[in-house]
């Protein structure tokens, strides 16, 4: 047998790494096996040999001539060579690349698909970012703020009826508007009203609206974008979005500037609201409390204070009794802070002098609680024994208890002194109320406020004509 018998016709030659390759018989009955490509589609090995090799065609037949050459052999061994090489290319091409063009189609889709989600996680990231902000910048707020007391102390009838208001409101979603003098509890009685709400999980944000600048309030209130105005270098959250779910607390509201109010009364008629340099309305689900220790009416009267607002504020009014109303609760009061302030500042108090004990139930306490507050850490400060005591010096003298006829005798003068100014300024503008010497310019005062005072005083100011 010839040197070519020794190859083996019917198999991939062991060169190629034996692919596996089950051997097939071709049109042309050689048989050498099919391979596939990349896509799926099948192709003719021999086929493709065979016509791109034209010195060889014999040697890719069933039946190789019986003698050859040592040179025509070596060429046929260099063809064996190449299609084992070419087989070797083609099974890494399929194992490497897709099998059809379905798979190419569906590994785009998969990409697009993750980039889908990998946009919607950078958006769900954001969102937690603003809301893990908003909570942190509400908790820091509450954290600082250091409340005149804790909890609500008192058995008076005045503050059970409070407290009994506050049970009725606080599970509704009314706007409340708590009235009352500085210090006495106001922005506590607003947090017991939202503990007791469906709101109470949500954050409660406080404002005190006479502490900031008016330029500053309708940014402090509804945030601003950057560049809205000079110094904006970010994007500011409002208190409004902060308290997103929760309850808003407007201390001092009556100190509230004008265009202000008109942002205020938009929020809660359309329940949304605009930053400041912005151009969207934003959404908003926020329970407004607010409390003054103003004469809103009397402003409303001097055009200093929307009626509309005031309106919308006061679905539900809750007014704290002063403290010289509330004096079975001062002895409650007065050992709460004793015990509280005592302890911080390691004091051990046994108990209470009796003639400090009369001296502060017999004051009349014009800064209510929080003045109660301020002092008794004051002798506790300068307490040496275990008896606590007042220092009467500290009460100022010109404030003792007084009759029940005081109010209105402090009533009867600041009507004097009203009407002397008023009539002094009458006649210096010759009887004219407006204009720019009228009576209302020199006061300082709008027009319809003097106007309404000379009525309320019962001024005839046509006898100052000249």
């Amino acid at each position: 047998m010839s040197a070519i018998s020794s190859v083996n016709r019917w198999e991939v030659p062991k060169e190629t790494g034996g692919f596996g390759q089950v051997p097939s018989i071709n049109s042309d009955g050689c048989r050498f096996a099919r391979f596939p490509y990349a896509g799926g589609q099948s192709s003719d090995t021999d086929q493709r040999l065979r016509e791109e090799s034209s010195t060889t065609p014999s040697f890719l037949t069933d039946q190789p001539p019986e003698e050859v050459s040592e040179e025509v052999f070596d060429r046929f061994e260099r063809v064996v060579e190449i299609r084992a090489a070419l087989l070797a290319i083609l099974e890494l091409v399929r194992s490497m690349g897709p099998p059809n063009s379905t798979v190419l189609w569906f590994n785009v889709n998969k990409e697009r698909e993750a980039r889908v989600t990998l946009d919607t996680a950078f958006r769900q990231i954001e969102a937690l970012r603003d809301r893990l902000y908003k909570e942190n910048l509400a908790l820091r707020d509450e954290v600082d703020r250091v409340s005149m007391f804790e909890e609500i102390v008192g058995t008076s009838q005045a503050l059970q009826a409070v407290l009994s208001r506050v049970v009725k409101v606080a599970p509704t979603d009314s706007s409340v508007l708590i009235l009352g003098e500085t210090g006495t509890g106001k922005e506590l009685i607003a947090r017991a009203v939202h503990k007791r709400s469906q709101r109470s999980s949500h954050a409660f944000v406080s404002v005190n609206c006479a502490a900031i600048p008016h330029d500053l309030i309708a940014s402090e209130l509804f945030g601003h974008e950057k560049g809205a105005f000079t110094g904006a270098v970010k994007r500011r959250l409002g208190r409004f979005e902060l308290a997103e779910g929760g309850t808003i607390f407007l201390d001092e509201i009556g100190d509230l500037p004008a265009v202000t109010q008109i942002a205020l009364l938009r929020v809660l008629q359309e329940h949304e609201f605009g930053r400041v340099g912005g151009n969207r309305s934003i959404p908003s689900d926020v329970r407004v409390i607010a409390a003054t220790n103003r004469d809103l009416e009397a402003a409303i009267a001097a055009g200093s204070f929307r009626s509309d607002l005031f309106y919308r504020l006061n679905v539900f009014p809750i007014e704290m009794p002063p403290l010289r109303e509330r004096r079975e609760d001062i002895p409650i009061l007065a050992e709460y802070f004793i015990d509280r302030h005592a302890t911080k500042a390691g004091k051990n108090i046994r108990g209470v002098n009796k003639k400090s004990m009369d001296l502060l139930q017999s004051y009349l306490w014009p800064g209510n609680i929080r003045e109660l507050q301020n002092v008794i850490e004051r002798s506790l400060i300068v307490c040496e024994t275990e008896n606590f005591s007042v220092d009467e010096s500290w009460l100022s003298p010109q404030l003792p208890a007084k009759s029940s006829n005081s109010a209105l005798d402090f009533a009867e003068r600041l009507a004097a002194q009203e009407t002397d100014m008023i009539e002094a300024a009458l006649r210096e503008s010759g009887g004219q109320v407006s204009g720019p010497s009228g009576a209302a310019t020199k006061l300082g005062l709008p027009r319809s406020t003097v106007e309404s005072k000379i009525r309320s005083l019962k001024i005839e100011k046509n006898r100052f004509k000249t």
